[in-house]
């Protein structure tokens, strides 16, 4: 029962890492592109949210195999995700994207135009900007997407056992323990893990809404 929980915890806490520092770059980049190739982007990244999981663990298995382009070159660097811990972030990876995106995006698009203008005019360089008063106008958003990332791939099953597969102690997360026990008739294993799994969502969830909580009620500096 701990090391299926433990493996879902740290492939969450690098999924949602990962999905962080793309997610938030993207969603700067889409709030302040238009065009068909910027609309054609947002649609790709928020794909996995359409999709069936194990199709998107489908295509990832194939994009990521030895025997795609992708997969040979990453293998002649000595990089092997398929069937391994490190394909289960790729996919809990993706799969999360799209929910740090949409979030981080929409507190980004909420700043005030004429904020980030007079900051322009005045010299600054455009990242630091982003950096200076885009992230501190946009961070409970931001936050909040990084949370939703990381209880979704806490989550996460359909693409991370096509791309992953079932290998106990190795590569099977918490939710695909759960689907083992089911489909072996440990009722009993079933429900301890799923309240396992439910009560750490709980946790967490709770323990960042605490957080933000009491940043937001600290009292402005002059």
């Amino acid at each position: 029962m701990t090391l299926p929980l433990l493996l879902s915890l740290r492939v969450a806490a690098l999924s949602a890492l990962i999905a962080a520092i793309f997610g938030i770059a993207l969603a700067f980049l889409l709030a302040n592109k238009q065009g068909v190739l910027w609309h054609l982007l947002d649609g790709l990244i928020h794909l996995p949210m359409v999709l069936p999981p194990t199709v998107l663990g489908y295509y990832l298995l194939i994009a990521l195999s030895q025997r795609s382009p992708l997969g040979a070159w990453l293998s002649n660097l000595g990089i092997h995700l398929t069937f391994t811990w490190q394909g289960a972030v790729v996919a809990a990876s993706v799969v999360a994207l799209p929910l740090v995106t949409q979030s981080a995006r929409a507190a980004i698009e909420s700043i005030p135009a004429d904020l980030l203008h007079v900051a322009s005019t005045l010299g600054r360089a455009p990242f630091a900007i982003f950096l200076t008063i885009t992230l501190p106008l946009a961070w409970r958003g931001v936050l909040a997407g990084v949370v939703m990332a990381f209880a979704r791939a806490l989550g996460e099953f359909g693409a991370t056992l096509m791309i992953a597969g079932n290998i106990p102690g190795r590569t099977q997360t918490l939710p695909i323990a759960i689907y083992d026990a089911v489909q072996a008739g440990e009722a009993a294993r079933a429900n301890q893990l799923s309240l396992l799994l439910t009560g750490a969502a709980i946790v967490l969830l709770v323990s960042i809404r605490l957080l933000t909580n009491r940043i937001a009620s600290r009292p402005q500096r002059s």
